[in-house]
């Protein structure tokens, strides 16, 4: 662990040091519109399903003055960010915590907490350059390498980000602060799956490594674009869509992450589980959370911070957002509602427990719709996951045979595909849905057959489960042979609370 903690700070000491070439680099400008001219109509893609990038630089673009940012939709993504971090630090670790027993407190708070530090970091230094910069349709470059070109302080000029609207930008900082608090989140998500017999210093190395070779690469290949205006005409379409992230190309909807985070999580979670092994005892002694109440309120602050996170993902404080905003209050509550129904009817009685899992299901499966469908598909698609992910933590946990501690892949991994097929159903106008948009050049919305945005969505889900699956089994592997994924029998019984941070939840 001390060498483990000595590297990962001399490396940083060695990344932080390379910021210095880089402290009056100017921001770029926004992309010069391309000359007019006749041109086909793009391909389906989506409305608002993906943050968008920041505009490339353009020597044309130079002497152009510098877009302003509406204070509006500036306030609206700061206060988005915040509640993302919220979700995560408290929400997420309270969650999480409670379903844990009192000796595995602590450990499951310091690896969410830790974890969503360092991931941050490495987000600033590297992360957001490989995910939202040009780069092919798998990885981004590094052109915003050490957040190179976002910021000039020599002036105090800010790079504007793209947002979905044509002249419409935020500043790019704060679009990578926002994306931040995905990336910390969704590897904080994996914890659970292996919660209560993990070292300390595996999750720091093994969310290094998955962060870098999974999550960065799917964000790109689903979220990166070029943005509205881009598309000045017909006749750069094809270049533009060119330049798009593969799952993008494909016209994939997923409005917030129901692929990026959620299934991205939950599979890496799963694999996890499988490799490091069920807990001693597992089966047969009982693993009773120790504090429901912490549960339900780590979950009712995932509720309230998850309309940032979704209702943010707009990325303007507009239309969009607020269609988001009321399918992530709608869809939840018909997820709890299902998820206690389909419990009183398995065992007669519904649980505090399955109430807050049945919210955390429901705001999984919107994540990926949020934006992309109306207002009772949005009903519908809370109910369908609640059902689908009661079972999921109990058909489908028995039939995998994995100890998946706190339900990851029961719930984010079921949750997020349901949310990402039923999304290519309800998103068509003919359901009530917004539709997506067919035409950049002209913002003109269609709507495509619901047969075929199936398939396209599940072309997206079906890419990012094996890919998520070979990166993480390779991560776990590299951790395993260097450093041991799991504490010894002995500090497993004692706890982790005690073994690997020396100290307790609760004193007596």
């Amino acid at each position: 662990m001390k060498k483990l903690l000595v590297s990962l700070a001399l490396g940083l000491s060695v990344l932080v040091a390379g910021t210095a070439g880089f402290a009056q680099t100017p921001p770029a400008p926004a992309e010069a519109p391309a000359a007019s001219a006749p041109a086909a109509a793009a391909p389906a893609a989506p409305a608002a399903a993906a943050p968008a990038a920041a505009a490339p630089a353009a020597d044309a673009a130079a002497a152009a003055p510098a877009p302003s940012f509406n204070k509006g939709d500036t306030a609206w993504m700061l206060l988005s960010t915040l509640l993302v971090i919220m979700m995560t630090i408290p929400g997420l670790a309270l969650f999480y915590g409670g379903l844990v027993r009192s000796k595995n407190m602590l450990s499951v708070l310091m690896q969410i907490m830790v974890t969503f530090s360092m991931i941050v970091v490495l987000w600033l230094i590297y992360g957001y350059s490989l995910a939202f910069t040009e780069g092919n349709s798998f990885i981004g470059g590094f052109d915003r390498l050490f957040m190179k070109g976002i910021f000039d302080a020599a002036t105090g000029t800010f790079a504007p980000g793209a947002t979905f609207s044509k002249g419409v930008y935020i500043p790019e900082l704060l679009f990578a602060a926002f994306q931040a608090t995905f990336a910390g989140i969704t590897c904080c998500l994996i914890v659970g799956a292996f919660a209560e017999r993990i070292k300390f210093s595996a999750v720091l190395l093994f969310m290094a490594l998955w962060f870098t070779f999974s999550y960065a690469p799917i964000a790109h290949m689903v979220w990166f674009w070029m943005g509205p205006d881009a598309y000045a005409n017909k006749d750069v379409v094809d270049a533009m869509n060119a330049k798009a992230g593969l799952i993008w190309q494909w016209g994939a909807l997923d409005f917030a992450g129901g692929t990026v985070v959620h299934i991205n999580a939950a599979v890496a979670g799963l694999v996890g589980a499988f490799l490091i092994g069920k807990r001693i005892g597992y089966g047969k002694e009982a693993f009773t959370p120790h504090s429901l109440t912490l549960t339900m309120v780590g979950a009712s602050l995932l509720w309230v911070g998850w309309f940032g996170f979704n209702a943010g993902s707009a990325l303007e404080a507009g239309t969009s957002a607020v269609l988001a905003f009321m399918n992530t209050f709608s869809a939840t509550a018909a997820a709890v509602l299902a998820w206690s129904i389909g419990e009183a009817l398995m065992k007669g009685k519904a649980s505090m427990l399955g109430a807050a899992s049945g919210a955390v299901a429901g705001l999984v499966a919107i994540t990926p719709a949020a934006g992309n469908v109306g207002l009772m598909g949005a009903i519908i698609v809370g109910f369908v996951a609640g059902f689908a992910c009661l079972w999921g933590v109990n058909g489908l946990k028995r039939m995998l045979g994995a100890d998946d501690s706190l339900d990851v892949f029961g719930v984010h991994g079921v949750g997020g595909i349901v949310g990402a097929l039923l999304t290519g159903v309800f998103n068509t106008q003919a359901l009530g849905g917004p539709g997506l948009v067919g035409d950049w050049v002209t913002a003109g919305v269609v709507s495509n057959g619901i047969g075929a945005q199936v398939w396209i969505q599940l072309k997206a889900v079906l890419l990012t489960i094996v890919w998520s699956a070979v990166v993480s089994f390779v991560a776990f592997k590299i951790v395993d042979l260097t450093i041991g994924l799991r504490v010894s029998e002995e500090e497993e019984r004692e706890g982790l609370d005690i073994s690997s941070h020396g100290e307790t939840a609760y004193n007596r």
